[in-house]
């Protein structure tokens, strides 16, 4: 657990480790509670510096720092400012999407983009640079934040805006942290009706077929995801249930609903998963009946259903601490994109991870629209496809690193919240700003004393 922040004598450090659980460190883990703690914790850090974390929901070693200091911003968590006329929202970088959920639908607002969890900090989005299902429409969370109030390595507090400084501001934006800690951010909301979803759902037969689909009717949803079963082979390889919607119309309601359009209802949560499960839990047996199960449980097409927000965007929000299912040995969550025209290597990519037998159940693939500005972010135009993999599977780091291998030469990149494991000569070919990057963190922060597991690992 986090220590009070002014703990004297200097805290003992603790395990630290995302949510893969593959690559944890020892940290002395500090609570600011004021932008002023925040500002002395960064002064102070000590040579191995301080890095930012919000509720460890990278996958990888993005917010760790081993024999240094990480800054949990879960006690920065106030919601500053809500203009519910032109949709804006002040808050910390510690205010989790669930909370701006919970205040701002009754209100009549969305969140812009939201992941596949809504337990995520806005610093954090912001760090990330997250993308949803609606990036072919809006593109990335970044793209939605007006404002944020930076504290850079220099111990300096600065006001950071797209027009006013929009090299330190894109840079920030997917950065994992790294120009410094997000204190406070302006953030721009979609407006809604209700808070159900009017979804679609079909099944593709393969992997053309979901492309196809995907291609030739995405620009009539703003959310589309496509769940691919990777252990399907042959004729059935890449076969998929596609969802896709929007956010219901109060008209679209029926009488007993529109008493109360704007209720968050996030649904119950179910016990949290035991602590430890045995390993083999996950085999390529299971995670196949299970996989022929999920498809053949989806209609065949089925249009216009409402569904609960929580159960559109964030299913696995209602198991606690699902991450442990994979056991002891955690899981590697696997994400790259390729841009239009290399739909060969994907293809390819699909086949290798069918013929390896990987037992994934949680595989999707979308459509990225156009790419935002930021310099190390992930999304570009094209396809992403994202698996988990238990990290105990003989012989996954090779594997993997001849996926990064094909995935650069097709000009794609992996995304770096997701990674405990990447090669640094491989992230110089899939980044192709990140001696720029390089360049203005030592601008910022001549002394390096914003760092983390991931900057050294990466050389970044």
């Amino acid at each position: 657990m986090p220590v009070p922040f002014a703990a004297d004598p200097p805290a003992e450090a603790i395990s630290v480790t995302g949510w893969g659980r593959t690559a944890p460190s020892s940290a002395r883990v500090l609570r600011p509670g004021t932008y002023e703690e925040a500002v002395r914790a960064v002064r102070e850090c000590g040579g191995r510096g301080a890095i930012a974390r919000g509720l460890g929901r990278a996958y990888g070693d993005a917010a760790q720092n081993a024999g240094g200091a990480v800054l949990d911003m879960t006690g920065l968590d106030r919601i500053h400012e809500i203009d519910a006329v032109n949709g804006l929202v002040v808050c910390d970088a510690g205010v989790s999407l669930h909370r701006l959920m919970q205040v701002l639908l009754p209100l009549g607002w969305f969140v812009p983009v939201s992941p596949g969890t809504r337990y995520v900090t806005v610093g954090g989005a912001i760090g990330a640079d997250i993308h949803g299902k609606n990036h072919h429409t809006s593109g990335s969370f970044c793209r939605h934040v007006r404002a944020i109030e930076l504290l850079t390595g220099d111990g300096e507090t600065r006001l950071v805006t797209p027009e006013d400084e929009p090299d330190l501001f894109w840079a920030t934006a997917g950065g994992m942290g790294l120009t410094g800690v997000v204190l406070a951010a302006t953030v721009e909301l979609l407006p809604v009706e209700t808070s159900l979803m009017t979804v679609d759902t079909e099944r593709a037969t393969d992997l053309d077929d979901v492309m196809a689909r995907l291609t030739a009717d995405d620009h009539r949803y703003r959310y589309s995801v496509a769940w691919i079963d990777l252990l399907a082979r042959g004729a059935r390889t890449g076969r998929a249930v596609l969802t896709r919607g929007d956010h219901a119309p109060l008209d679209a309601l029926p009488p007993r609903l529109r008493a109360e359009p704007l209720a968050f209802s996030p649904g119950a949560r179910l016990p949290a998963t035991p602590r430890f499960l045995p390993g083999g839990l996950l085999t390529r047996r299971s995670v196949g009946l299970f996989n022929e199960f999920w498809y053949r449980k989806a209609p065949r097409e089925q249009r216009g259903r409402l569904r609960k927000l929580s159960s559109f965007f964030h299913p696995l929000d209602g198991l606690p601490d699902w991450n442990r299912i994979y056991g002891r040995g955690g899981f590697v969550q696997y994400q790259f994109v390729v841009g239009h025209g290399e739909e060969d290597a994907l293809r390819r990519i699909v086949r290798r991870i069918g013929s390896r037998r990987c037992p994934s159940f949680l595989a999707v693939l979308k459509r990225f629209g156009d790419a935002d500005p930021g310099w190390l972010s992930f999304p570009v135009p094209g396809w992403t496809l994202a698996l988990d993999i238990p990290a105990t599977l003989p012989g996954l780091a090779a594997f993997l690193d001849e996926l990064d291998d094909e995935v650069a030469a097709a000009g794609g990149r992996v995304y770096l919240a997701k990674d405990a494991r990447l090669r640094p000569d491989v992230l110089a070919r899939m980044y192709p700003r990140l001696d720029a990057f390089r360049e203005l963190r030592t601008r910022y922060d001549p002394r390096g004393a914003i760092t983390s597991d991931l900057a050294r690992r990466l050389g970044v």
